[in-house]
């Protein structure tokens, strides 16, 4: 007889418990009349970027949305004002994105609501200990996958697997 699968129910709720916070955190935000949630996300990436902004490429990696769903929703922020676009001087088929002063001001109107709505639709249902383990876990998690995507391409999958002893090692601390 086999026992359940941890890793698997562990993988499950994090998709369940995502999918729902994500959804209660956007009607709340909708409601409130502030931009959705996916601009909310490219503002606050853009905001912490600084003038310079960042790449399209690197807004799409820092964005859970697909490279094709983020251009067309940075043209969508660009016409209402919130982000501008500019092309890279010594690559012209590289663009630029950056926060206005008017997305700025759409994320600080936003901040409010979202953080609310974290604490009420997440946080209120972990206590300072889990929410301290599942940080660390799902980091390790995040930083590790960070490191696979940048070296599977190079080098064979397998070395992008985890052992299962420093994964326990990971566990003890």
């Amino acid at each position: 007889m086999t026992g359940r699968d941890h890793h698997l129910d562990a993988w499950r709720a994090l998709l369940l418990a995502h999918n729902t916070a994500v959804r209660a955190i956007e009607q709340d935000v909708q409601r409130a009349g502030r931009v959705p949630l996916t601009w909310y996300d490219v503002l606050l990436e853009l905001n912490a970027a600084g003038e310079d902004g960042l790449r399209m490429q690197e807004v799409a990696n820092r964005v859970v949305l697909s490279r094709t769903r983020v251009s067309r929703l940075v043209d969508e922020m660009v016409r209402a004002g919130l982000v501008g676009k500019r092309l890279d001087p010594d690559d012209k088929r590289v663009s630029w994105a950056v926060i206005t002063e008017e997305g700025r001001q759409a994320l600080r109107e936003t901040a409010p609501v979202y953080l609310s709505s974290i604490r009420k639709h997440f946080s209120s249902y972990l206590g300072d200990e889990e929410a301290r383990i599942l940080a660390e876990a799902l980091g390790k998690v995040a930083k590790l996958q960070e490191v696979c995507l940048g070296d599977c391409g190079t080098q064979a999958r397998s070395s992008c697997e985890p052992s299962r002893e420093s994964d326990d090692e990971g566990s003890s601390r």
